[in-house]
């Protein structure tokens, strides 16, 4: 029997999701292999207020040997910063191919998100851009042609980065209930 190949997948997700994020991880484990902060393998410290430097800590410690990412949009996703400058870490290019990139919509928000504007950026009409965004998949088969997309598209569609936005300095208002977590 033919035996797909497990992708090493970063999670990123606001943490007031966190309890959605560990039910999408532990339903979908026979797909890929996570890579998150604060699933399953411990959290994320770093003492630091430098966005350059935390940002290469997540590329160092987190996102190095993953190749796709996905964002798990729940209502204030959008507005976190580390969520921002997770995606920006993962489109770098440089040494390494970038992250492939997936958005995908925690289940309780059914049909309607909003994605981080620099996900959103990356989306293009129609998902034609570098990344696509999907609501909560059906099956693991369906997820894993999503992975496996977003694994080709790191050389397939990379040349659809965009990725030069100022990195988020702040959390920004949360658009979907008015407050900021």
């Amino acid at each position: 029997m033919f035996m797909e190949e497990k992708r090493k997948v970063f999670i990123s997700y606001h943490h007031m999701d966190q309890d959605d994020v560990n039910r999408f991880v532990s339903e979908f484990s026979d797909v890929f292999i996570p890579k998150t902060v604060g699933v399953k393998d411990g959290d994320f410290n770093c003492d630091s207020q430098d966005p350059q430097y935390i940002m290469r800590r997540i590329r160092e410690q987190k996102l190095q040997d993953s190749t796709v990412t996905i964002v798990l949009i729940g209502s204030c996703t959008h507005s976190r910063r580390y969520v921002d400058w997770e995606i920006k870490a993962s489109l770098q290019q440089g040494q390494t191919l970038p992250n492939g990139l997936i958005g995908i919509n925690l289940k309780y928000m059914g049909e309607t998100g909003m994605a981080p504007q620099r996900l959103a950026d990356n989306l293009g009409a129609n998902n034609s851009g570098y990344a696509r965004y999907y609501v909560y998949p059906k099956s693991e088969q369906e997820l894993r042609r999503w992975i496996e997309d977003a694994y080709q598209a790191r050389t397939s569609r990379r040349n659809l980065i965009h990725n030069s936005n100022e990195m988020m300095h702040y959390n920004s208002k949360c658009k979907v209930h008015g407050i900021t977590h």
